[in-house]
């Protein structure tokens, strides 16, 4: 069996708060839910397990996703329209704006919980043959 990411815990001030923007931003769905978590299903069968925690014990992360040219639109729209601060590059020098790396599109903005989020519809590096 190769060796695949089945899942990753995300911690949130509010599990299902964290768990709706992101899964009401990129139109996924709530898989399941269960002791301490709530799953959002990826599209590669990967979840995201969102648990409630102290606010101190929240280390913010850093989560990116490869998203095609539609997802990036529907989504970048409802950043637009929600009014979520979102940036071209990770410093937040480039505010209201989005990138063109690699030949794609790309976007930064933060969750409920002070986790950094990217989409981008090309991945680092451009796509390979």
């Amino acid at each position: 069996m190769s060796v695949e990411l089945n899942h990753t815990i995300v911690h949130a001030r509010d599990k299902r708060e964290s768990a709706e923007f992101f899964a009401s931003l990129l139109n996924l769905e709530i898989t399941a839910e269960w002791g301490p978590f709530i799953a959002v299903a990826l599209s590669n069968g990967v979840t995201l397990d969102f648990a409630t925690v102290p606010v101190d014990a929240i280390t913010p992360q850093h989560y990116a996703f490869l998203v095609s040219e539609e997802e990036f639109d529907a989504a970048y729209a409802q950043i637009q329209q929600r009014g979520i601060e979102h940036y071209a590059d990770p410093h937040r020098k480039q505010p209201g704006a989005i990138n063109h790396n690699d030949g794609g599109r790309g976007v930064y903005f933060m969750d409920p919980a002070g986790h950094a989020m990217e989409l981008i519809t090309v991945p680092y590096g451009g796509w390979t043959s």
